[in-house]
C-alpha cells in the first residue's frame, strides 16, 4: 500500500473516532485549522508581493509583466499574419483581374 493510501486510510479511521468527531464540532478548533490551512497561500501571496516590490525598485520586469508582454507579442504576430494573408489575397485577386 502506498504512503498516500496509508495516510488516507488512517485519516478516515481517525475521522470515524467519536472523540475526533466531537473535537471537529468545536468551532475554535475548526477556526484554528482553517487558519493553519490558509498559511501557505498567504505566504505565497506575500512572497509574490515582495518580489514585485523588489522588481519595481530594481526596474526589472515581473513575471506577470513578462507574461502580459508575451501575450501582446503573440497577438501582434497573429494580427500581422492576418494582414499578410489579406494582402496576398488582395494581390492574387488583382492579378486574376488583369
Amino acid at each position: 500500500m502506498s504512503l498516500k493510501k496509508k495516510a488516507l486510510h488512517q485519516g478516515m479511521k481517525l475521522m470515524s473516532d467519536p472523540r475526533v468527531m466531537k473535537l471537529m464540532q468545536d468551532e475554535r478548533l475548526m477556526k484554528a485549522m482553517m487558519a493553519a490551512m490558509s498559511v501557505p497561500g498567504r505566504l505565497t501571496t506575500a512572497a509574490h508581493e515582495h518580489a514585485d516590490r523588489v522588481a519595481k525598485i530594481m526596474s526589472l520586469a515581473t513575471e506577470q509583466e513578462v507574461r502580459d508582454l508575451r501575450r501582446t507579442v503573440r497577438s501582434l504576430e497573429d494580427q500581422l499574419a492576418d494582414l499578410k494573408r489579406e494582402l496576398e489575397h488582395a494581390r492574387s485577386r488583382r492579378d486574376d483581374s488583369n
